[in-house]
């Protein structure tokens, strides 16, 4: 196991680990909670197959320190350096060659509800609560909310959200699209371990990487460059599945 003041990462069994280790709420010291060069750094780990994030303890996230990020709006280029420095990472995380799940359990709030919204998945417990509270406090998401949760679960709903500032519970969350799973209550981490092994054990890392590449490819691609691409990453796959099968078969 490695930490990062508050962050700690561990890989079992192909798929690394990350843990906000801030309880009881797990709020987020900075919006870049962990140093991108760090984070690539750990994610390089060969063989690494999947990536799961949760929250030590109860909770989640309950999302940023509004009083490090008020305290930090006193001077401009200190917020949006620190801003730019979540938006960097949570990008990162999104493009990122292999699965990554949000393990939603109780509160996933703001800062954190963007951290899931960048993860491939959301597997909440049944007790989860999500929202995006910023509007009570005279604020709005600012690292993706408003670009990625229109995609998820389209832009009527998406303003309700963000203008009501109102909690949703799991069941509400995934009829709206926002949750994939629902595990048994402060159960959702260990829900998304078993997700993640079905997914991903005995599968090759390059077959991994070329599926969530080519659906990376899907939403920044035209549709003809993205087929394009597919067929590239198949026929890469099937000469090296037959050079593989051809090793095997007895002289």
């Amino acid at each position: 196991m490695e930490r990062l003041d508050s962050i700690t990462f561990e890989i079992t069994n192909c798929i690394g680990i990350i843990t906000m280790d801030l309880p009881p709420e797990n709020y987020l010291p900075v919006p870049g909670f962990i140093p991108l060069k760090h984070f690539e750094k750990w994610i390089a780990t060969e063989n690494l197959k999947g990536l799961i994030f949760r929250g030590a303890g109860k909770h989640f996230s309950a999302g940023g320190n509004l009083g490090k990020i008020f305290e930090a709006g006193k001077d401009p280029q200190s917020i949006h350096r620190l801003v730019g420095e979540g938006i960097e990472l949570l990008n990162f995380i999104q493009c990122l060659e292999i699965p990554v799940i949000a393990a939603i359990n109780r509160v996933c709030f703001g800062g954190g509800l963007e951290i899931a919204l960048a993860c491939h998945m959301r597997i909440a417990s049944e007790n989860a609560l999500l929202a995006f509270p910023e509007v009570n406090q005279n604020l709005m998401p600012g690292m993706g909310g408003t670009i990625r949760l229109p995609g998820v679960i389209g832009l009527p709903d998406t303003i309700k959200m963000l203008l009501g500032g109102d909690m949703l519970n799991a069941m509400e969350g995934q009829k709206l699209g926002l949750i994939d799973y629902i595990a048994p209550k402060d159960q959702a981490f260990e829900f998304s371990v078993n997700l993640m092994q079905k997914m991903t054990h005995d599968r090759p890392l390059k077959v991994i990487n070329s599926i969530m590449k080519s659906l990376r490819n899907s939403r920044i691609m035209s549709r003809a460059e993205a087929m394009a691409e597919e067929t590239r990453l198949f026929c890469s796959l099937a000469i090296d599945e037959a050079e593989r099968r051809k090793s095997e078969k007895p002289a």
